[in-house]
């Protein structure tokens, strides 16, 4: 349905960064705050109050999420759309370093305050640093993650 929920806050300033830091994991700060640009990525969860632009053949379609809970569509939403965004970040040639170590209701409360938004990753971004790289922790083999029916 077009729903598009994601929402980004770019933090530059370092006032805001010193607003940040703190809501973060002890092991996220260092790198964070010495990330080029750091995105806030939250869903939308009156994603719908955008659909007379984003869904414009379908007059009625906002009237679809009335009165609904609308958060589990604005999180798997807005979560794909993370992916693309990360995708694209790296495609054009930067770092991309999704985390999920903070306090999501503080970040929400200091940076959305209005209630709408749910934070759901925060991303580090800019030139890879040296020795940025660290061998890839183990994955689970294939047969233990897919099923053949």
């Amino acid at each position: 349905m077009n729903q598009q929920p994601l929402r980004i806050v770019l933090v530059r300033s370092p006032q805001a960064r010193e607003r940040l830091l703190p809501l973060l994991a002890e092991g996220n700060r260092a790198k964070t705050g010495a990330a080029p640009l750091v995105a806030i990525l939250a869903a939308d969860l009156d994603f719908h109050e955008e659909f007379p632009k984003t869904f414009p053949y379908k007059p009625d379609a906002k009237e679809l999420f009335e009165g609904l809970d609308r958060e589990p569509h604005a999180r798997l939403n807005a979560t794909l759309q993370i992916g693309y965004f990360i995708l694209g970040v790296r495609a054009a040639g930067l770092a991309a370093g999704p985390m999920t170590g903070f306090d999501a209701a503080a970040i929400d409360q200091e940076f959305f305050p209005d209630g709408r938004h749910r934070t759901l990753v925060v991303v580090n971004l800019g030139q890879p640093g040296e020795n940025a790289w660290f061998d890839r922790s183990p994955r689970l083999d294939q047969d233990e993650v897919v099923t053949t029916v």
